[in-house]
C-alpha cells in the first residue's frame, strides 16, 4: 500500500515525534521527503 510513495511526517511534541513517524513510514516502504515535530497548542 505504501511502497514507492513519498510522504511528509508531521509529528507532535506531546504525542508522536516526527522522527519516530518517519522511521515507521520508511519501514513500511515509503520515502520520507520531510519530517518535523511541532507544538500544536
Amino acid at each position: 500500500m505504501f511502497d514507492g510513495k513519498k510522504v511528509i511526517a508531521l509529528g507532535e511534541r506531546d504525542g508522536i515525534p516526527g522522527p519516530v513517524l518517519a522511521e515507521c513510514l520508511q519501514a513500511a516502504g515509503t520515502e520520507v521527503v520531510y519530517q518535523t515535530t511541532a507544538c500544536f497548542v
